[in-house]
């Protein structure tokens, strides 16, 4: 499989980058966030790296690396910088995948006029929805689909995040008619061994396949 495939999430803080970190490892694929918030601690690029053991050749640059972490488009306002979506072209296809990682949701502002779905309908690539499982997860869901089949967008289906939950997945995927892909348990010792473990138990390959 040499597609590119977008992961993006029903909100921020969800574990989006450690599930992009677990699916490159999972399916060999190269990383890219086009842009990354904050820069004191480790960032998204860094983390993937690291759990996922892949080199530096498969981190793919970011376009924007904004030193303020707080929305693309507030940071980039503190830095001084304007994100010119123009310039948030998709790389070009490889012998290998490519994960490309959203920030925070769907309607995550870039500048004062574009919205990270606008990119996402522009660039027209399949889109893996992460969900965590806790109290909450059904609105933000069936919101996120109906968004993206608004502009649509293919929604390849929803990857949860957390514990258990049969009834709230079942709602979702029921409700948005949307393909569930597995669960990624929380993990109390995140490496990287215990996370390639962890996806190769709970997805399959077959299911990213664009």
């Amino acid at each position: 499989m040499t597609g590119r495939i977008v992961v993006t999430g029903t909100d921020t803080g969800i574990g989006k980058t450690v599930f992009s970190a677990g699916l490159a490892s999972f399916l060999g694929a190269r990383y890219w966030k086009p842009v990354q918030s904050g820069l004191d601690e480790e960032t998204d690029a860094q983390l993937v790296a690291r759990l996922a053991g892949i080199p530096a050749d498969r981190i793919v640059p970011e376009r924007y690396r904004l030193r303020t972490p707080a929305s693309p488009h507030q940071a980039a306002a503190i830095d001084g910088v304007r994100i010119d979506p123009a310039a948030l072209g998709v790389p070009a296809p490889s012998d290998r995948p490519l994960v490309i990682e959203g920030a925070g949701g769907l309607m995550v502002p870039l500048n004062d006029n574009t919205l990270y779905i606008d990119i996402f309908e522009r660039w027209r690539l399949p889109v893996v929805l992460c969900a965590r499982t806790a109290l909450g997860t059904i609105n933000h869901a069936l919101l996120s689909v109906e968004a993206l089949r608004k502009r649509r967008i293919d929604i390849l289906g929803i990857a949860f995040i957390g514990d258990s939950n049969p009834e709230s997945e079942r709602a979702i995927c029921d409700f948005g008619q949307v393909r569930r892909l597995g669960r990624l348990p929380l993990l109390s010792t995140l490496v990287a061994d215990t996370l390639q473990a962890a996806f190769t138990a709970s997805f399959r390959r077959e299911d990213f396949n664009p």
